[in-house]
């Protein structure tokens, strides 16, 4: 044979995509991103059930008194008090949303668009300061605000974020000198 047709013996078509066996590789990863949302999901649940034993949160009273700050921003979750990732998911306060914050002389009114929401009683309120994260969200040095109250027997952090950051060392402040305030009273009581 020539030179010539040995080489166009040689050549072959090229290959075949084998679209079962893709099809059948992205079935796989398919069904494994479904089941590691399940797992995710029932992780949430069982969480929620741990919690169990938290109270019913605290509404606004009907009379809560004058406003003194109000603040419009997000609510990024409560956690364990100086554990910021042991996430606090029973209640619905592990559900990120709007918030619109209210401090009044009576307490800290939170009310979220979309989950349930609560009051934090002046007498609850235990210290607020500037933090950087709280579960699932890091922020730059002081970007969050962050709630620290008592609820049943428990200490718990929640953070905010202002829509409008500067705002947040007048609630600090605000919160802080309630804090003293209350505390001054009941022990002259």
């Amino acid at each position: 044979m020539t030179p010539v047709l040995l080489l166009a013996a040689e050549k072959e078509s090229a290959q075949v995509t084998d679209w079962a066996a893709r099809i059948g590789w992205v079935v796989g990863l398919a069904l494994f991103v479904a089941l590691v949302y399940w797992l995710m999901r029932e992780g949430w649940k069982w969480r929620g059930t741990l919690q169990g034993d938290l109270p019913e949160l605290p509404t606004a009273p009907e009379d809560p008194g004058p406003e003194k700050l109000s603040l419009s921003g997000r609510y990024h979750g409560s956690t364990t008090a100086g554990q910021w990732l042991d996430r606090i998911v029973a209640r619905g306060l592990g559900t990120r949303s709007r918030a619109e914050l209210t401090l009044t002389g009576a307490g800290l009114d939170v009310v979220r668009p979309g989950a349930s929401d609560f009051f934090v009683p002046v007498a609850q309120l235990r210290e607020a300061r500037l933090d950087k994260g709280i579960a699932g969200k890091v922020l730059t040095e002081g970007g969050l605000l962050v709630v620290t109250w008592e609820h049943g027997d428990r200490l718990i952090d929640s953070g905010f974020r202002s829509d409008h950051a500067a705002e947040h060392n007048e609630w600090v402040e605000a919160i802080n000198s309630m804090i003293e305030t209350n505390t001054r009273e009941g022990a002259e009581r």
